[in-house]
């Protein structure tokens, strides 16, 4: 099993596919609330670089749950600007 350290090597290295699957074995064995909330904030951060948003912010809730002035509200509220951020008169003249 990989430590959060080692998780965060892979992120870095764009592994997502890696990152999803450490950080669900870590959170399967990990009791400390502190890990768990930086654990879902990585693989929300592993899912965006899938471009899978709505993935992503479910991992964010769930950080946000434990640790709410942690970095995964600010991630959240980044997504939700992003997907916000669009002409509608573009999509549905």
């Amino acid at each position: 099993m990989k430590n959060l350290q080692e998780i965060k090597v892979l992120l870095e290295n764009s592994e997502s596919e890696q990152v999803v699957t450490a950080v669900d074995e870590l959170l399967r064995h990990s009791t400390d609330k502190n890990t768990i909330a930086q654990a879902y904030y990585i693989r929300g951060n592993a899912y965006r670089q899938q471009g899978n948003m709505r993935q992503a912010m479910n991992s964010y809730l769930e950080s946000m749950e434990l640790d709410p002035d942690g970095p995964a509200a600010q991630a959240y509220r980044a997504i939700q600007e992003i997907l916000n951020f669009y002409n509608h008169d573009l999509y549905n003249p």
